[in-house]
């Protein structure tokens, strides 16, 4: 059974492949030691083939023989001695190029080995394979996580910024709601300080026609008290003169209107502001001159007798001065100049 280069990887125990056919490295271990032999002699044969001598013989070119000399008639000069030749050099000995170094043997290799280290080698690949796409798995997956971690902290970030905006939102509801109830809050206490107003308006109103009721009644009273003291004053004058012996002009003198006297006297009292204390002794009274023109305007106003509070003089003389024109008499006349008498508990 022949086992996968990836059983050791994978925690299995390596075991040795079954041995195949032996006649292919038979022959190559034999074609092996025959080569190792033919080097091996070529080596020693080379060895003790005896290098061969070479002589050289070696010339110099500049060298050459001397000239004849010439013939002399006389005496022979001697001749002159040989020139000795110059010795030869040395043989340069030629040694052989030193012999290559024999190869040493190779080491006997068991097939067996060299399949188990090739399985090895390819286990090796394998699993230096599988680490590489360990590891790129790694990274993608790390890269996937990162992802991911990158969706959650932005979906995060949506579902927190949603509940941020729900939270704004309920808090604008809550302020608008605040808001509201204050401005309706603040309506009703307009609305109710307008009530309030009007209800104070209408009962000073209701106190002014109240007031003013009752002015008209005791003015009314006045003026019928008067007209009934004016009767019986002319009554007893009428009476007085035809009982005694007086003069034509006594008799027929000018009389006040009592009506006419009561309605300025009314008109005028209405327009008193005296703001002072009506808690004094007796019934202070105050008379005033006033002359009109026949419009009813008012011309001038002079106090004749003082009622002792300056206060009270003072707030009728400005009553009569606000209430001009004064009213007219039935037949539409005035009088030019008329005294008035106003008594502060009347």
């Amino acid at each position: 059974m022949q086992t996968k280069p990836t059983d050791h990887v994978l925690g299995v125990p390596y075991r040795v492949p079954r041995e195949r056919s032996r006649w292919p490295s038979l022959g190559l271990a034999l074609a092996m030691h025959l080569g190792l032999l033919f080097f091996l002699w070529v080596g020693v044969h080379w060895q003790n083939t005896e290098p061969v001598a070479v002589e050289a013989e070696v010339w110099d070119l500049k060298v050459q023989d001397a000239a004849p000399p010439p013939e002399v008639t006389t005496a022979p000069e001697p001749t002159p001695a040989p020139t000795p030749t110059p010795p030869p050099e040395p043989e340069v000995e030629t040694r052989p190029p030193p012999p290559p170094p024999v190869a040493a043997p190779e080491p006997k290799v068991d097939p067996r080995e060299a399949e188990i280290a090739l399985e090895r080698k390819k286990a090796k690949l394998k699993e230096e394979k599988d680490k590489a796409a360990a590891e790129e798995r790694r990274k993608q997956e790390a890269k996937e996580r990162e992802e991911e971690k990158r969706e959650l902290d932005k979906q995060k970030q949506k579902e927190k910024d949603k509940a941020e905006k729900l939270e704004k939102e309920k808090a604008d509801k809550l302020e608008k709601a605040k808001k509201d109830k204050a401005d309706k809050e603040k309506a009703e206490k307009a609305e109710k300080a307008a009530e309030e107003k009007a209800e104070k308006e209408a009962a000073n109103k209701k106190a002014a026609s109240e007031k003013a009721a009752k002015e008209k009644k005791a003015a009314e009273e006045k003026k019928a008290l008067e007209k009934s003291r004016a009767d019986n004053l002319n009554r007893m004058m009428a009476q007085a003169g035809n009982g005694t012996t007086g003069t034509a002009e006594k008799a027929t003198a000018p009389r006040k209107d009592s009506g006419y006297v009561a309605a300025l006297t009314s008109k005028i009292k209405g327009n008193i502001a005296y703001s002072g204390s009506t808690d004094v002794p007796g019934n202070p009274r105050a008379v005033f001159k006033i002359e009109q023109l026949p419009t009813g305007e008012i011309i001038s106003v002079r106090k004749i007798k003082s009622s002792g509070l300056p206060a009270y003089d003072s707030s009728v003389e400005n009553a009569i001065k606000k209430s001009s024109p004064l009213p007219k008499k039935k037949d539409g006349t005035v009088e030019r100049e008329i005294e008035l008498i106003f008594e502060m508990k009347e």
